[in-house]
This record gives C-alpha cells, structure tokens and sequence, in this order.
C-alpha cells in the first residue's frame, strides 16, 4: 500500500517466544518449547498448544501511525460446534490497548472431540491494519499482542516509518507453566489472558508456558524451564493431572519432586511458586477422565462432564482435592532446605463462593471477566508486598 513500506521480521521482534522457526512457507512460526522437546513430546495435543502464541507479542521501536501484519493463522473448527471467532490480535502503547483486529482466511484444523481425530487443510495468508496509532513524531514502544489462542505464522510487517527491534530491559523475567487455564482458554484476548493481566499488573516480562490440556509434569518441559532464564518462576498444576486421568496417587508426589528438582538444577535460589488449581466443581471430588458432553455438542454447546468414579478415590484415583493436599505437601516437605519455594492454594484465585456468581461456561475454564480477576489476586498474592515472587 502506498506510504508503507516493507520491516524485515527477525526472530529479535519478538518477546514471549522460546524458539523462532523459519517455515518451508517463508514465515515466522513462534514456538513456546524448543524444537529437542517437541521431538521428546510428540502429542498432537501439545504440539498444537505450544505453537499458539499465549504471551508472545511484536516488540517495535517506531514512530509508525500505521502498521500492516500478513499472518497466516490455523483456525480451529470443533466438529458439530459452532465456528469459533477468529484470534485477536492487540496494539499496546504505553500500556495501554489502543487497536485489535483479526485476521481472516488461513489453515483450517478441524477437531472431532468424540472420535479424538484432528485433520488440516492449508489456506492462505491474511492482513490486519492498524491505522492512526497515537503518537507524536519521536520513536516509542509498541507491543501487537498475536492471538493467544490461534498459531499465527508472521508473513510480513509493513509500516510507514522505519521499524527497530525494542531492546530488552530491565523488567524481571516471570516464567509460568501451567494448563490451558493459564494458556488462556476462553478469555477474550491476548491482552486479557490471566497471567497477562497479572504481568501487566506486577510490571515483569512475561513468558508463558501454559499448554491448553498439557500441564502433565513432563520431563522435557521442566528441562525447558530448567534452562531458560527466569528472575521468577510459577507452575501451576492439577487439572490436567485429574482430567487426562494420568497417574494415580502414588506416582504423584515423586513426579512433583522430579519435576521441581529438574527446575532448581537450573535455578536454584530463584523464588519458585507452586499454584494448585482454582475451584472446579466437575473435578472436586469426581476423577477424570474428563470428557465432552455429547447432550451440549447436540446442542451446539461446549462443555466437559467428569466421568470418573469417586469411590475409587480410595484406591488412588486423583481429584483436585487430593492433588491440592499432595502439592502442600510436596511444598512443605522441600522447604526446609529451599526457602525459595511456596505454595498457593489455586481456591484464593477463585473458589467455590466465586464459582457461584462467576461459573465456569463449560465446566473447566473461565471466562474473560473470571481471567480479569484470577489475574489481579494472583498479581497481589504473588508479587504484591511480602509476596513470594514479589
């Protein structure tokens, strides 16, 4: 377009990213676990996850009022679900949300949760523009949120007025893990996720490794956490544990160890938070699995039913209760020796008093305004005053 001219998309534009891969397309593919870890967790499921870019933003330097981003998206299509509303993608200035837009077109991922099948088919790239950006003439910071919940491969960037990498600054590095909730699942926006909202609040760099259904205690994630550099780091765990049906009580307390001891290998004296689940009625005394309800799928409607037995609680079966009493306990344990480490009941995010005014619209996930909220308390209880990342 007139007055626009092309910025080179380098890996250094990027914030949020763990790994940056130039695709056979020619594009930009943000990925949030290094490519040996993919290799090591092969799950259609993770894979997907992953590479939807939660937290990741365009980090630029400009006196741009218009900018122009070609993205190629995936779009996911549940089958007998009702489309879903394409990502949004965020102008932020000086804090402060000033445009979105979405882009239109690209692949299509179609979802058949009753037969656990997913198959793609490959579409074309699409554009959003920002015009009339606030700014004066001078050069400022502008962040462009990518959709938290939809793979976007960056094709191009063009601007009216040259483009520089922001270099990184002095903000604290808050590294996070934990389940789809934390990915983001049914909040609005990239911005309005919980732990973006909680970043904005605490004013620290965020780097979200939350996997939609794949915060499992996997090795090669904790190795990836081990590795990558964190001034605070935060795991949050149990649904996953409880709703994939993972494991049973026995296995649980030493995978938290193991998991916990692979993270300290590489931070040692780093604060180091352990966040148990917020209040889930389907899965508070009810183990998974958990699965679709096939009468709201008739019906057009997402929503997840527990489908466990709760008498073989006794014989190990885990509920978020009993994961909630294990992760205490793991916590309790090791901080004799690690003053470092502390544990939040994920109930003080939001409890069964807030599950009544605020329900969860599927069973699992909350909604934008829930997000909102998890993300403030979570931003005063952890990194408020005497807090333990804080």
């Amino acid at each position: 377009m007139t007055g626009l001219h092309d910025v080179p998309l380098t890996p250094e534009h990027l914030r949020g990213a763990v790994e940056v891969e130039h695709t056979p397309r020619g594009g930009l593919l943000p990925h949030r676990l290094p490519a040996w870890a993919r290799v090591r967790l092969p799950d259609p499921q993770l894979l997907m996850v992953e590479a939807q870019p939660s937290g990741v933003r365009l980090a630029l330097r400009t006196a741009a009022t218009v900018l122009e981003l070609e993205a190629r998206a995936t779009k996911r299509v549940y089958v007998g679900v009702p489309p879903r509303p394409d990502g949004v993608y965020e102008v932020v200035v000086g804090g402060a949300v000033v445009a979105s837009g979405s882009v239109g077109g690209g692949d299509v991922l179609s979802i058949d949760m009753g037969a656990g099948t997913m198959t793609r088919s490959d579409g074309g790239a699409g554009v959003v523009r920002f015009a009339g950006l606030p700014g004066g003439p001078g050069v400022r910071d502008v962040e462009v949120w990518l959709p938290h919940d939809e793979q976007t491969e960056l094709v191009a960037l063009r601007a009216d007025a040259p483009v520089a990498p922001v270099p990184v600054d002095g903000r604290r590095r808050w590294l996070h893990h934990g389940s789809s909730i934390s990915h983001g699942s049914n909040a609005a926006t990239p911005t309005g996720t919980w732990p973006a909202v909680a970043a904005a609040l605490a004013d620290v760099d965020l780097l979200n490794l939350g996997f939609g259904g794949s915060a499992l205690l996997d090795p090669s994630t904790a190795r990836a956490m081990r590795d990558l550099p964190a001034d605070a780091i935060s795991v949050k765990l149990g649904i996953n544990l409880v709703n994939a049906d993972l494991m049973r009580l026995r296995a649980l307390a030493p995978a938290v160890h193991g998991f916990l001891d692979t993270i300290r290998e590489g931070h040692p004296t780093t604060p180091l938070l352990v966040v148990s689940s917020i209040f889930c009625g389907i899965h508070e005394d009810t183990p998974g699995p958990a699965m679709p309800d096939m009468e709201a799928a008739r019906e057009g409607r997402v929503r997840f039913v527990a489908t466990g037995d709760p008498a073989e609680v006794a014989r190990g079966r885990l509920t978020l209760r009993v994961v909630r009493e294990q992760l205490a306990a793991v916590v309790a344990q090791r901080s004799g020796d690690d003053p470092h480490l502390a544990y939040l009941d994920g109930t003080v995010l939001y409890g069964e008093a807030d599950a009544q005014r605020l329900p969860l619209p599927d069973g699992l996930h909350p909604d934008a305004a829930t997000h909102r909220l998890i993300g403030g308390r979570f931003a005063a209880a952890a990194f408020g005053a005497g807090g333990p990342l804080g």
